[in-house]
């Protein structure tokens, strides 16, 4: 038998990190500063999804061998209500969209450490927005 734990990813600027994962609705549920081994460990998680944390490692003496382009990590996934008003909250506090919701059903960002993001719309597909219909990606995602 096999159980899901948590998925890590390592980050430069925890503060930065805790508070884009907060915008994304994500709440702190945990923390571990560990002084022996130097590291502070952040599990964040949804709202009454505990069983789906997400962990950010932070190495208090920096991470020499954090990859520039996490792309290879593949990425994160979250369901949102409504992915254009989502997106657009995203958008006005300082979010690149870099791949926009023209289907209604799917967008990407990425987070601070260049971490991939999947924003799924939960349920069928919106209807067509025009503010959204003609913007192109943007960067990798």
């Amino acid at each position: 038998m096999i159980k899901y734990l948590h998925t890590m990813v390592r980050v430069l600027d925890l503060d930065k990190s805790i508070a884009f994962y907060k915008l994304l609705g994500l709440e702190v549920k945990r923390r571990i500063d560990n002084s022996t081994g130097r590291y502070t460990l952040v599990f964040l998680a949804p709202p009454q999804q505990h069983e789906c944390p997400l962990e950010l490692t932070f190495n208090w003496d920096g991470d020499d061998g954090l990859p520039s382009d996490s792309r290879h990590f593949g990425h994160l996934a979250y369901e949102v209500d409504d992915i254009y008003e989502f997106c657009a909250m995203l958008e006005q506090n300082g979010i690149t969209i870099n791949r926009p919701p023209r289907d209604g059903r799917m967008a990407f960002i990425r987070s601070p450490d260049n971490v991939s993001i999947e924003l799924l719309q939960r349920g069928n597909a919106l209807e067509r927005s025009n503010y959204w219909a003609d913007k192109p990606n943007v960067g990798h995602w």
